[in-house]
């Protein structure tokens, strides 16, 4: 049957509006909008027939859900009044009704299930382009700034407005910081115990007060006025090591945001103000949300300075011949006697890429060590009774130990961290 015979079956069937007319034949013809081009098969069927021309006031199938996209577009608009967005996608809830409406027309017409376009489809790119015209935001068909979902069943916009990102290296300035909040063990994070304030985080639900995260998030949400905000980190340090030099990668995701064009340059400022020493953070920049699976999942080598504290006196000459030992060395680590409450007992296998360090004098000594990512630098030290080998202390015949741990370096292993692609262009 040719397109005009369909048309003709198809408003045999009942009123349909010009869009649910066009819609059948999608494919079929192009540069047209649904409703042009039902109103042009209406025309030329009218002219065919010798008919005077008759616009339909209603519509069995979509029930003129189709005529409301205008009206859709501005709610949709109104939803996000006050919130800065780039880009956008719409989402449709087409009722069972309307939905069942669709297939029975196109099997009257003889047409197959899916010739031409569906409702929900029509009403995605039709509101789209009007929330464009009034927002002055584009389309965005992966992972949008805002997610519009149309319910046609009540007429409401659900919107959903997804995080924001800001990437950055942080150092930490101070011993006894830990990354992240860390809950009380005693109440877990609770604050109370048995009805009263806990005693070990005197009601804080707090192990620590501080943490890099509470010393840095705080101000790119409020930067951004977003609802909330959660720190993501490659990696971390133990909580009384400090972390220096070129810093180790984050990303603050903020949950709702208004605003998202910040000046990064004043919010660094603003963060290294609010942190008053203690926390330091440098190169921020807007980032994708797939930055935060790239920092948490990133193969980091490490470069570690150690004080390190011997029991009997050693010379230079053995401290020198242990590390050479070390360096290039493959080492096996049982899982370390400190951290076995809380990760599986297993044997892992670590390089150390260098080894260096000078005597302070004869019991003490200051030891830097590039590692792979997960090698554990205090037990490499100590030998952790034995579950490291080789070892600083196995290699010396002396029992030797951390005082005092620094991260100086973070880095890729296998390519630059920085990549433009995970960046927002502003």
């Amino acid at each position: 049957m040719t397109v005009c015979e369909d048309a003709a079956a198809a408003l045999a069937t009942g009123p349909l509006c010009d869009s649910c007319l066009g819609r059948l034949f999608a494919e079929r013809s192009f540069g047209l909008a649904n409703a042009e081009r039902g109103h042009a098969l209406r025309v030329s069927l009218a002219l065919e027939e010798d008919e005077p021309f008759e616009a339909s006031e209603d519509c069995w199938v979509c029930e003129l859900e189709s005529e409301r996209v205008d009206w859709w577009a501005e709610q949709a608009a109104t939803a996000v009044r006050g919130y800065d967005f780039n880009t956008y996608q719409v989402g449709t809830k087409v009722p069972p009704l309307l939905e069942e409406n669709d297939a029975l027309l196109r099997e009257d017409v003889g047409l197959s299930p899916d010739a031409g376009e569906a409702l929900k489809t029509e009403l995605n790119r039709e509101v789209g382009k009007r929330i464009g015209d009034l927002t002055g935001a584009e389309v965005e068909f992966g992972r949008p700034d805002v997610q519009f979902t149309l319910d046609l069943a009540t007429d409401e916009v659900d919107v959903n407005v997804n995080s924001a990102f800001v990437y950055g290296r942080y150092r930490k300035l101070e011993r006894d910081i830990p990354q992240t909040k860390w809950p009380c063990n005693d109440c877990n994070g609770t604050g109370r115990l048995q009805g009263q304030p806990c005693g070990g985080c005197d009601g804080s639900g707090y192990r620590y007060d501080e943490s890099v995260e509470q010393l840095s998030a705080p101000v790119v949400v409020d930067a951004m006025d977003g609802e909330a905000g959660t720190f993501h980190g490659a990696g971390r340090e133990d909580v009384d090591a400090l972390m220096l030099e070129s810093g180790r990668p984050f990303v603050i995701e903020v949950d709702e945001p208004r605003v998202r064009d910040i000046d990064v340059e004043q919010v660094q400022k603003d963060s290294n103000d609010f942190a008053d020493g203690k926390v330091e953070v440098e190169g921020l920049r807007l980032a994708t949300h797939e930055m935060v699976e790239r920092v948490k999942e990133l193969d980091a080598s490490k470069t570690y300075r150690m004080d390190v504290e011997f029991v009997e006196p050693i010379t230079d000459d053995a401290l020198q011949a242990a590390l050479e030992e070390l360096e290039g060395a493959t080492i096996h680590q049982e899982t370390p006697q400190r951290v076995s409450h809380r990760r599986a007992d297993l044997t892992r296998t670590r390089d150390v890429y260098a080894a260096s360090g000078e005597l302070v004098d004869e019991t003490h000594a200051e030891i830097r060590i590039h590692g792979a990512g997960g090698l554990y630098v205090k037990e490499l030290i100590s030998s952790d009774a034995g579950r490291t080998e080789p070892s600083l202390t196995g290699l010396l015949g002396v029992e030797s130990v951390v005082t005092a741990l620094d991260v100086v370096d973070v880095q890729g292993e296998s390519e630059p961290f920085a990549v433009d692609e995970y960046f927002r262009d502003v």
